[in-house]
């Protein structure tokens, strides 16, 4: 029972680190256009280039990401198959997991890597300045 739900806390996490990767971006572009001040702030740009860019590494190098090996684990150790998670189990899964050819990701997860990248360069972050 543990190790299941285990496994629902590990897609859980999974889920919420690809949003962040995902709407990371989309809050970066929209701040751009509508000169949003936040969407300058160091902690968050590193952040979410770093990453955004461990997913592109982890694409191109042809590397199974950390988080769904450990989440593959936990399932084998609970002795069920995915259909005998928790309805928050697998709608997590359903929503991060999907099917199609490996090229696909490995495309998209490059490309979406470089697009946060040029944004990085196009609009830098900023470190605040403090006074003393």
């Amino acid at each position: 029972m543990i190790y299941s739900i285990l496994a629902d806390l590990t897609v859980a996490l999974h889920l919420v680190y690809a949003a962040y990767v995902l709407f990371g971006y989309f809050f970066v572009l929209a701040g751009i256009i509508f000169k949003w001040r936040w969407i300058r702030n160091f902690t968050f740009r590193i952040s979410h280039l770093i990453c955004t860019l461990l997913v592109g590494l982890e694409a191109a190098g042809g590397v199974i990401c950390p988080l769904t090996i450990l989440e593959n684990r936990l399932l084998r150790a609970s002795g069920g198959a995915g259909y005998e998670r928790s309805f928050f189990g697998h709608l997590f899964s359903e929503l991060l997991y999907y099917q199609a050819p490996e090229w696909v990701f490995t495309v998209s997860y490059i490309t979406w890597s470089l697009l946060v990248l040029l944004t990085f360069v196009l609009a830098p972050p900023r470190r605040r300045v403090h006074s003393q």
